[in-house]
């Protein structure tokens, strides 16, 4: 289990824990926090789970493949270094502490 904290775009904050081996987008989903759709449910087809990582984890996470940047391109106000899409984040104890913020809104 890891603990997760999401930020919606206005500040709202909600700390949750995540199983290890679900993604960061289906602890946003289990836990009905606003702010990330997932429309594809998961298959990165889309950029509607797209946030933006806390600068102290960007190089903890494993990198983004070919992919996750092509969707990236789709998402809202992308940021080249920050920028993630949550169902590409895997959980695990190491992720213990992963700080995400949403952006002003999904496309």
């Amino acid at each position: 289990m890891a603990k997760i904290t999401y930020i919606e775009h206005n500040g709202t904050k909600h700390e949750v824990e995540v199983a290890n081996g679900l993604s960061v987008m289906e602890g946003a989903r289990d836990n009905n926090i606003p702010g990330i759709e997932a429309d594809c449910g998961g298959a990165c087809a889309c950029s509607t789970c797209h946030v933006y990582v806390d600068g102290a984890w960007v190089e903890k996470l494993q990198p983004k493949d070919a992919m996750e940047e092509d969707m990236l391109d789709f998402a809202f106000e992308p940021n080249p270094e920050t920028s993630r899409l949550t169902c590409q984040i895997k959980v695990t104890d190491a992720l213990d502490g992963l700080v995400v913020q949403m952006p002003e809104k999904q496309i």
